[in-house]
């Protein structure tokens, strides 16, 4: 619905919808003025396809739709397994880098204001970033074929914003992660999450994502290093402050300004200008792996007791992130 309504909002054409079933494929194409059509019939006249399916048909559909000819915005998380995202990143290299891994965030203008006002803090000394809300009572995320939890699911965004922090502040990228996840009732999937990554320097960031809080969504990063302090608010309203001083933000427009402060209207701007331009985005497949393989080093971690697992991560390409922490706690 958000990538939709971000179409509407930037006035592109939105040719066709596919579901799951015909029935919500018909009531999201009454909603958007758009028609209703089958998987099978996609890309059709489109030059850019959103694949939004579970994570466990992310693959399949987005290299088809690469091989269709149509650039792709692929929702996430990227995948299941790094054998998966192996085949995308090899794929998009193939179509000329024409898919964007949909990590909204990278694109809001909170977010890159953060990172780029990171390195006048100096050398990091503290990196926390948080995504706290309630369980989602719509969709499949608890169930074993989804892959993972709020980890998996949720906890992509706050990854990706440390990564992006670390890497601003010359960090590099982390050499090792350790996590601890909690589960829920009624579902064998994780709800909580507590995730710490340690760079060769000595910092060790940490990040949390959680589907046990709520009912208000709290998302939040702290940026601290020898010369100042970055704290922004995501959600549930938008603050930026730089040692303690306010920092302007730029007016949401639109009627629903969430797809602006969130990134969604930005993110499909810049595919379209990426794909007309001849070039691989920003958040690009390559980016969305390097996520995941965090992710799935987080779960064997946590399978393991919170032993620390070293980064790239060198375990299994072929297993989900539920599949790692099992296996770990297996006696």
């Amino acid at each position: 619905m958000a990538h939709a309504a971000a179409a509407r909002h930037l006035g592109y054409d939105l040719t066709a919808v596919a579901s799951r079933t015909p029935e919500r494929a018909a009531k999201l194409a009454e909603t958007f003025g758009s028609t209703a059509v089958t998987y099978a019939d996609l890309p059709g006249q489109a030059d850019i396809v959103v694949v939004a399916t579970p994570p466990q048909c992310h693959a399949a559909d987005a290299i088809r739709m690469l091989q269709a000819g149509a650039a792709v915005l692929l929702e996430k998380p990227l995948c299941r397994t790094l054998a998966e995202a192996d085949q995308l990143v090899a794929a998009a290299a193939r179509h000329g880098g024409r898919l964007l891994y949909a990590e909204n965030l990278a694109y809001a203008p909170i977010v890159q204001r953060m990172v780029a006002l990171t390195p006048r803090v100096g050398a990091l000394t503290h990196l926390t970033v948080r995504t706290l809300q309630g369980l989602p009572t719509w969709g499949e995320f608890t169930s074993d074929e989804w892959g993972g939890g709020a980890l998996f699911d949720l906890g992509v965004h706050p990854l990706a914003i440390a990564l992006l922090v670390a890497n601003a502040a010359g960090q590099g990228r982390p050499v090792a992660v350790a996590a601890q996840l909690r589960g829920g009732l009624g579902h064998g999937s994780d709800e909580h999450a507590e995730v710490s990554l340690r760079y060769a320097s000595g910092l060790v960031s940490h990040v949390t994502a959680s589907w046990q809080a709520g009912p208000e969504s709290v998302w939040d990063a702290q940026v601290a290093g020898v010369s100042g302090v970055v704290r922004a608010e995501l959600l549930p309203v938008q603050l930026l402050e730089f040692n303690g001083d306010e920092v302007a933000l730029p007016a949401a427009g639109g009627p629903i300004p969430a797809l602006d402060q969130l990134g969604y209207n930005e993110q499909l701007r810049a595919l379209a200008a990426d794909t007309a331009a001849g070039r691989e985005p920003v958040m690009s497949a390559a980016f969305g792996r390097e996520v995941l393989q965090v992710v799935l080093a987080a779960y064997q971690s946590a399978g393991r007791r919170g032993e620390e697992v070293a980064l790239p991560f060198t375990g299994p390409r072929d297993l989900t992130p539920l599949e790692l922490w099992r296996q770990g706690t297996k006696p």
